[in-house]
This record gives C-alpha cells, structure tokens and sequence, in this order.
C-alpha cells in the first residue's frame, strides 16, 4: 500500500519527526546506512529551513521509482523528500544553492548542501508565493549508466498527500515501461484510508505485468485485478516516444490535462469504477506526443476550480516539483483538501539532461 510521511513543520519538534520519517522511507527502499544517513540529514535541513525561513510548511517523504526508467524492468526505488510552503520565498536562488548561503528574508541554510547530497534535487521558488523543494535519495550503486532508446527521454513525478495526515494514501501513481513505450498511471481507491490504500496499491502491482498492453487492454486487466477491492479511479496514459504519440485511457474522476504549445486540453474518462462497475466499452484517446508536451493527471481531491498556469507547462522543472507546486497553490492552511491527494507529471527530459 502507498506509505506516505504527512510532516507539518510548525515547531522544532516536527523536524525530529521529518527526520524519523526519512530512516523509516530508506528502510522500505532499503537503503544502506550510508545513504539513509544522508536521506535523514536532507529530510532535517529542508525541514529546518521551513522553520527559520518560511515560518512553517509541510514535508512530504514517501519512495517512488525513478524520474527516468532505464530499461523495461525497473526495481530500483528512491527516498523522496519534498517540502511545501506559502512562506516569502527566493529572491535568488543561484545564490541560495551556494553552501552557506542564508538571508532572513529568504530560504537558503542547507540548499546547496542538500544539492549536493541528493541524486535529485530541484526547486520553484517565487518571492511572495513560497517555495517548493523535491529532493530524491537512492542506493549509489543502482544510479543508471545511462537508457538507450527514445523512452529514456521522458521523466515522470509525482507528490501524494493522504488525508488527514493518514498513515496510507488512497490514491496512488506508477509508471512502467515497454521498449519505447511508457504508460503513466493515476489510481483513486475509492474513498480513502487502509481499504482504499488496498485497492489503488492492487493497481499499482497489475501495471507492472501491463507495460506491454494499450492503456484500454491494461485497464481490463486491472479490473480483474481489484475484484474484491472496494475499486478504483484509474487512468492511463500511455507514450510511445519512437512513434511520437500518446493514448489515453480513463475509468472514474481522474483528471487529465495535456499541454500543447502552451494550450491545455483536457483528456476524458468513462464513468464507473475499476473492480467493481467497468464499462462494457472503453475508447481510447489520441494525440501527438512532442518534447515541448507535459500531461498531468489528478485525483478528485484537488479542487475542481483549480486550474493549470503557465509554470504548469514548464519541461525544463522536474515533474514531482510541478505536481508539488500544483498540490500546495490549490490548497492552503485555511482551505485544507477534503481527500487524498495526488497529482503525476509526465514530460520530456530536457536536452541538457535531467
């Protein structure tokens, strides 16, 4: 089931707590001591920085595949730190990723040291809006050399918030792949705690024997797969990056948005409930697939007004920052999200790399 560490940073004594959640994360992607040792101090500078800098935040720390997907088998899996804030931001962030770089106005204390550390990092700071940073920590002998083939030119992220500050999400995302072909995925469990938890994590296991199927035969096959579950939202999108085009393919309210030379289009699911209620037909949807192209799919916790901006459609931002962005200006302290929480970003990997 999709384990997520809820940390709300407004004390010193949550900072403990965000770096208790890291050791708990690298056990589960089996880390070595080593690098949970640096997965802690991560998760303990960005959550002091929330503290002394933006007056509190939330961290987010969950384990997640890579943002690339070297070949058709990935196992490897990664401590994600990710931390939220509405706090005054960066007014320069080069100079804030400088080691011992601070300023009262601003975040800075640790953000180059946890750069440095990290085998992913990046953040979207505005002044006035707040600052998010994604930061990512695996086993150093799993780093890729490099993936051959078209497909090793997306990358895909995601954020999940459970609700409530639950110990378990009902919704969760996975990507897998088949040769040059990527299929993203987005599952709701319906309703949410450990039972909902159940189901979409049933779907995250049946992808991994569909990478090879469209997203309409993969969808069947997740449907016989959470037969007695209580089911799930589901959608799929799937990538052939050789051929240049996307399908998509959506049962439930997962929301779909694919951005287009800075022109959003909103992708279509089916009514029903994957497990439970299938539609006896599903049609798939097509479109070209280009660099410049980002999809995003939602669950149904974040609000129904929220709408994508012009930093949504942005290749060059890793994607588990622009889920991030998406998940902390949809919601605030005074307008909690009403369920789980997840948002998936799938894009091309800049020329320059990752």
């Amino acid at each position: 089931m999709p384990r997520v560490w809820d940390v709300p940073v407004h004390d010193s004594t949550r900072v403990r707590d965000a770096r208790v959640a890291a050791e708990h994360a690298s056990a589960l992607a089996g880390l070595d001591e080593q690098r949970t040792a640096t997965a802690s101090l991560v998760a303990t500078e960005l959550a002091t920085n929330l503290l002394k800098h933006a007056g509190g935040g939330q961290v987010l720390i969950d384990v997640v595949t890579p943002p690339v997907l070297a070949s058709a088998r990935e196992e490897r899996t990664l401590v994600q730190i990710t931390t939220l804030d509405h706090g005054p931001g960066i007014a320069d962030v080069d100079a804030a990723l400088r080691d011992g770089f601070t300023t009262s106005d601003s975040l800075g204390a640790g953000l180059g040291t946890c750069a440095r550390l990290a085998d992913g990092f990046d953040l979207h700071s505005v002044p006035g809006r707040g600052t998010v940073v994604v930061a990512r920590v695996g086993a150093v002998a799993d780093r890729p050399a490099g993936a051959p083939g078209p497909a090793a030119r997306l990358r895909a992220g995601a954020v999940n918030v459970p609700f409530g500050g639950a110990e378990y999400s009902g919704d969760a995302w996975a990507w897998v792949r088949s040769g040059d072909r990527v299929t993203l995925m987005l599952a709701d469990g319906l309703g949410h705690g450990p039972e909902a938890a159940r189901a979409s994590g049933a779907a995250v296991e049946a992808l991994r024997g569909a990478a090879h199927l469209a997203p309409a035969d993969a969808l069947r096959r997740l449907d016989s797969a959470l037969a007695g579950t209580r089911g799930a939202a589901v959608a799929l999108a799937q990538v052939d990056a050789g051929a240049g085009t996307l399908r998509f393919a959506g049962i439930g309210n997962i929301g779909a948005r694919l951005c287009a030379d800075g022109t959003w289009r909103h992708l279509v699911s089916r009514p029903g409930i994957v497990g439970t209620h299938r539609p006896a037909t599903l049609r798939e949807e097509e479109a070209t697939w280009a660099d410049d192209r980002v999809l995003v799919l939602h669950s149904d916790g974040l609000p129904s007004r929220w709408t994508p901006t012009s930093d949504t459609c942005r290749t060059t931002t890793d994607p588990a920052v622009t889920a991030a962005v998406t998940v902390r200006d949809a919601s605030s302290p005074a307008r909690p999200v009403r369920d789980d929480t997840a948002v998936a970003v799938l894009t091309s990997t800049p020329p320059d790399g990752p």
